[in-house]
């Protein structure tokens, strides 16, 4: 597994919530948003786990002219800063029960993980997904 750390600068994101555990969380949360949005074209999709919270979001990179509200979504914000970044690919039946472990391999070798920041999934293709985990500097 290739990981590198990475600096990013906050991201300006509508969401859906759900709290309660991630593998059942997340399909739903992802229905959700999906639904609310009239396209999916040319959108950057986002997952994020909130240790504080216990709660699993999925999200959708904000446009200045998205109305959140009219779609039924909540607006939020993916922090900034410092993570470890790596890369999973693979068919989705595969791939996503991977999300989980790969995490959690990757925090046993991170130096300090921050856990008031969200782990983050950007779900750059269908078959690729990038994992971004919080570190304090």
């Amino acid at each position: 597994m290739d990981i590198v750390s990475v600096d990013r600068d906050p991201l300006p994101v509508m969401l859906t919530s759900e709290a309660s555990d991630v593998t059942e969380a997340a399909p739903r949360a992802f229905e959700r948003l999906e639904k609310a949005l009239p396209s999916m074209k040319g959108r950057k999709f986002y997952g994020y786990w909130d240790p504080a919270a216990k709660g699993y979001h999925a999200c959708v990179a904000a446009d200045a002219a998205d109305d959140a509200a009219a779609l039924g979504l909540d607006r939020g914000e993916l922090p900034g800063g410092r993570y470890l970044r790596t890369l999973l690919r693979g068919e989705p039946a595969e791939l996503y029960p991977r999300i989980g472990p790969t995490f959690e391999q990757m925090s046993a070798v991170a130096p300090s993980v921050d856990r008031s920041r969200p782990w983050i999934e950007f779900y750059r293709a269908r078959d690729e997904v990038v994992l971004l985990l919080p570190v304090t500097d």
